[in-house]
């Protein structure tokens, strides 16, 4: 694409902008915190928002008994497919389920405010505002009347905080969506190439409940809980001897997120569930790591007699890594955002786990970039006051149309 078309899409963006903040606010507004899960209102109001801009919007809901299985109410992702003729069909994904507000904010996190530059409420970074990014970037681009070639598919999904099971792969493997490359939302400058992978157990360990009276008519569960734990602690200081190489990404790590167990204070308690995180790089086995850690968990709860352990498995989320191909997403996205935000952008891994991970497990180059802060920690992302910075959003609906442009071109 040739540089005389970038003015006429940033011109576009910016006098669209007000309209897409709007936009941006009406997506906040409507609760999308899972659990409980209950998404498909949120992505009604958005296929009517869309119908709007003359985008109409597929709704495939996910049947009832598969969302309740998986501990949610209801899920409805949506696809809206824009062609332009022959070409590749670039996907742009972002998701609308978010984890609950928690407390400390000191703006309403359904609100939508704008305040001193910067748009408030859950999900305003992570990640509705790439429902906004990217459908405003494929509204500049369409009103352009540049000459393009290809197509685009929005995909608007509600589970990436369980994994993706039921939002992009769902659509992947019901051949709804069919694209040759893939970005999906982000939540810092750079272009992430490669993220690391995620495991999840629960371990239930057993002993024997008793009267704090008499003890030694018990078998203590927490007492075995504890071993387990500081086997996993210790485990810990393991994985930090292994660097990825992966510019972004450090080491993996083990946390322990929740424990649950006993019934009462004057009862040795018979029962304790550990939920434990595995972190794993890039460079790691998923296989291996979960033999291993199941390994390490039962040979330090069984190390008190009369104590068993059953482990399942919650989620399995592989690691992202770059894919050849990713370089005609990976050149345009970052030449853009280092013209555009004056700084450089460049492609990088992060410690956190996404659902693009569905796309390059099926061969399709992806990348995650959006309108995110510097850092997620500044944005607030999953904790009081979330927010994006306007500028931000706007910077980044021009990277994205700009980059469209020269991918469809």
């Amino acid at each position: 694409m040739t540089a005389t078309a970038y003015p006429k899409l940033d011109a576009w963006i910016d006098a669209h902008f007000d309209e897409q903040v709007k936009f941006l606010q009406e997506l906040v507004r409507v609760p999308t915190d899972t659990p409980p899960g209950n998404n498909t209102p949120h992505a009604l109001r958005t296929a009517e928002l869309l119908q709007a801009f003359g985008f109409e919007a597929e709704k495939h809901e996910v049947p009832a008994e598969v969302v309740q299985a998986h501990g949610l109410q209801s899920i409805t992702n949506l696809v809206v497919q824009r062609r332009y003729g022959p070409g590749r069909v670039v996907a742009l994904n972002a998701h609308g389920d978010v984890v609950p507000p928690g407390e400390g904010w000191t703006h309403d996190p359904y609100g939508g405010e704008v305040a001193d530059g910067k748009l408030y409420g859950r999900a305003a970074a992570v990640s509705k505002c790439d429902f906004s990014t990217f459908s405003f970037a494929v509204r500049a681009l369409e009103a352009a009347g540049l000459p393009l070639k290809g197509g685009v598919d929005l995909l608007f999904t509600y589970d990436e905080e369980f994994g993706g099971e039921l939002g992009p792969k769902w659509l992947l493997d019901k051949g709804l969506t069919k694209p040759d490359l893939e970005i999906a939302a982000g939540f810092s400058y750079q272009v992430v190439t490669a993220h690391n992978g995620c495991l999840q157990l629960e371990a239930t360990v057993h002993g024997k409940m008793g009267h704090a009276a008499v003890p030694e008519t018990a078998v203590d569960a927490l007492q075995a809980a504890t071993r387990v734990l500081v086997a996993l602690y210790d485990e810990n200081q393991r994985l930090r001897q292994t660097r990825s190489a992966v510019k972004g990404i450090s080491h993996g790590y083990i946390n322990v997120g929740q424990i649950t167990g006993g019934t009462n204070t004057n009862v040795v308690p018979g029962k304790v569930v550990l939920k434990i995180d595995r972190r794993m790089i890039p460079e790691e086995d998923a296989v291996q790591v979960e033999a291993q850690l199941r390994r390490l968990i039962e040979q330090a709860a069984t190390s008190l007699p009369g104590v068993s352990v059953e482990i399942k498995r919650l989620l399995l989320a592989l690691a992202m890594k770059p894919l050849p191909g990713n370089e005609a997403l990976v050149e345009p996205l970052t030449r853009h955002a280092s013209e555009l935000f004056g700084e450089p952008v460049q492609a990088s891994g992060t410690p956190l786990y996404t659902d693009a991970r569905l796309f390059s497990e099926r061969g399709i180059p992806a990348v995650i970039y959006g309108a995110g802060p510097r850092t997620v920690l500044e944005s607030n992302a999953k904790r009081a006051d979330e927010h994006i910075v306007l500028e931000d959003l706007r910077r980044a609906t021009k990277v994205v149309a700009r980059s469209l442009a020269d991918l469809l071109s």
